[in-house]
């Protein structure tokens, strides 16, 4: 295997030309207007693998989000493996795209800028070329292999579950292509997901938009108690305070603190990579360990009034927000959603209506790899020769259908994504390290080779 980086290498522009052509696709399940580029997305993810030289390709039909399977299994007494990934991308968004417009990719100072570059279309592309450097003087993998690449992941795919169905999805082994590494000259292997789910939160005041200056100081105003409602959510030392919570949280393992802590770590670098501006949550846990071992809630919309066009001058008759629930092992998002519809009930004043929905069709459940699983010693080996440095092991502070794939495909599974904190996922001028992905297609290719060698 001593040539696969040779091979790699040879191949760099060949992998940058093929993602830059995909990423030009608008694969937005999201929107209805997009939904005949994520059937296009499909179509030239489907032609790739048949280039590959996948024996069966198809293209299934998931009410407007088309996912991708293949399977190649020409290695019989070899382990089955199941990889799982998406191709929708998310929204542009309103940012400011300076590098590039979001659906014209292109490759500047050794990074693809493009939505989707990195999530999740190169990590994709980083598994095809890990194949073809695997296959290089071979007919077939070393493993029986089936893809599964799914088109409407960044909207909670909710056709996953019948997808998963098929009996052809059954495999030993899930490996699970949607999360970061730590950095790119200390990579580390993902071994968690955390859960997530998310609820959506609106206050009544008025019965109609009010002019403020008719009522302004006794009409009840939606917007200041959500902010007071929203404000309660967190104690001083940043835990949440709905009651029960925590309840199911364990600590994290010795084991598992010892190897965050390994990590190379410093505010300044974390704060730079991720554009935080500074460091908060919740007191007591390293930021590593808040990120991928301790649960969290987040607001990510609040809107009251009309929020375009100069202020109205009246008292809204409505405030709203978005939240964003992360659980961990043992934790279940039923639970903590029920929990935060009880909170709320008790929380907001009777003196305003209130409605809380949490998107339970959609939730997914926090999922852990087994750590004595003999599959995950021979990813960090692989990643050790695929990237030439020391491999650590993190979790991943997103969700993803890890336990339902688990669940379905009758297997363990395993982590492995080529993305960084800094790609700025779900934000403008996305971007992917082209050098990662060459790395994360080595670490795969000698993977492949240790897992068919038992």
């Amino acid at each position: 295997m001593s040539d696969v980086h040779d091979y790699l290498a040879a191949h760099r522009e060949r992998l940058v030309g093929q993602l830059v052509e995909w990423c030009r696709v608008p694969s937005v399940a999201s929107l209805p207007e997009h939904g005949l580029d994520v059937l296009r997305s499909a179509n030239w993810l489907a032609a790739a693998l048949r280039d590959l030289g996948f024996p069966e390709v198809e293209v299934w039909d998931a009410e407007r989000a088309p996912a991708v399977f293949a399977q190649w299994c020409a290695a019989p007494g070899a382990p089955t493996v199941l990889v799982y990934s998406h191709h929708d991308v998310r929204p542009a968004g309103s940012g400011r795209w300076e590098e590039t417009p979001p659906f014209e990719p292109a490759e500047r100072d050794g990074f693809v800028h493009g939505r989707g570059a990195s999530d999740a279309k190169g990590q994709v592309l980083a598994h095809l070329w890990g194949l073809r450097a695997h296959l290089r003087d071979r007919d077939a993998p070393a493993v029986n292999l089936k893809f599964l690449v799914e088109g409407e992941e960044e909207t909670g795919s909710a056709n996953l579950p019948e997808l998963l169905s098929d009996p052809r999805v059954q495999a030993d082994l899930v490996v699970f292509t949607d999360t970061m590494l730590w950095r790119a000259d200390h990579p580390a292997v993902c071994t968690s997901v955390r859960g997530t789910t998310l609820a959506h939160v609106e206050i009544r005041g008025p019965a109609r938009d009010v002019h403020s200056g008719a009522v302004s100081g006794p009409a009840p105003n939606p917007a200041r108690e959500l902010s007071r409602v929203l404000g309660l959510l967190w104690d001083d030392d940043g835990r949440v305070t709905v009651p029960g919570f925590y309840d199911r949280v364990l600590q994290p393992s010795e084991r598992t603190r010892a190897a965050y802590a390994a990590l190379p770590f410093t505010e300044e670098d974390w704060v730079e990579r991720t554009e935080t501006r500074a460091v908060v949550g919740e007191a007591g846990y390293t930021v590593p360990e808040r990120l991928w071992a301790r649960p969290a809630v987040e607001v990510l919309t609040v809107l009251a009034g009309d929020p375009t066009g100069p202020p109205l001058g009246a008292v809204p008759s409505v405030a709203a927000a978005d939240l964003s629930i992360r659980t961990v092992a043992d934790q279940r998002v039923v639970e903590v959603g029920e929990q935060l519809r009880q909170w709320l009930a008790k929380t907001v004043d009777d003196r305003y209506e209130h409605e809380v929905s949490v998107t339970d069709d959609t939730a997914q459940e926090a999922y852990r790899t087994p750590e004595d699983l003999p599959e995950l010693e021979l990813l960090v080996e692989a990643a050790r020769e695929g990237f030439g440095r020391p491999v650590g092991r993190m979790g991943n502070a997103g969700g993803g259908p890890a336990a339902l794939l688990a669940e379905r495909a009758g297997a363990p599974v395993l982590f492995f994504g080529t993305g960084l904190p800094e790609d700025r996922w779900h934000d403008s001028d996305e971007r992917v390290s082209v050098d990662v992905l060459l790395a994360g297609a080595a670490t795969l290719a000698h993977f492949w080779e240790r897992v068919g060698r038992g």
